[in-house]
């Protein structure tokens, strides 16, 4: 049987829906690790901290405000994703140093928060 895995995402930012483009990226990690090896061997591992966040180029549709975007802090992110996979970021702050791209009609926008969790619909 065939299984929808991409495709149909849907971003919320506060429960207001935005004009979701493309290139949309979910990254709910909250560590990250990297193998230590030595000249006899593997050792172990470093774990360390990571920023979980949620990025995407949105369509700059009338009544996108990249002030009101840049503004945003301590928001809640969703994404809902076409395999029926939601995550949540929260305590999320948007990064900034967009760069309208004005031939598309669509900018990149990235919100970092404290947590991302996942969650099936």
């Amino acid at each position: 049987m065939a299984q929808r895995i991409a495709g149909i995402a849907f971003l919320t930012v506060d429960g207001d829906q935005l004009a979701l483009r493309g290139n949309f990226t979910v990254s709910p990690s909250p560590v990250e690790r990297t193998m230590i090896a030595g000249q006899d061997g593997v050792h172990g591992y470093q774990e360390l901290p990571r920023v979980p966040y949620i990025e995407g180029d949105l369509s700059t549709v009338p009544g996108l405000s990249l002030e009101t975007l840049l503004a945003e802090t301590d928001v809640t992110v969703v994404a809902q994703l076409a395999n029926r996979m939601q995550y949540v970021l929260t305590s999320a702050t948007c990064k900034g140093g967009f760069e309208n791209n004005t031939r598309d009609g669509q900018v990149r926008v990235r919100w970092e928060g404290l947590t991302c969790e996942e969650m099936a619909l």
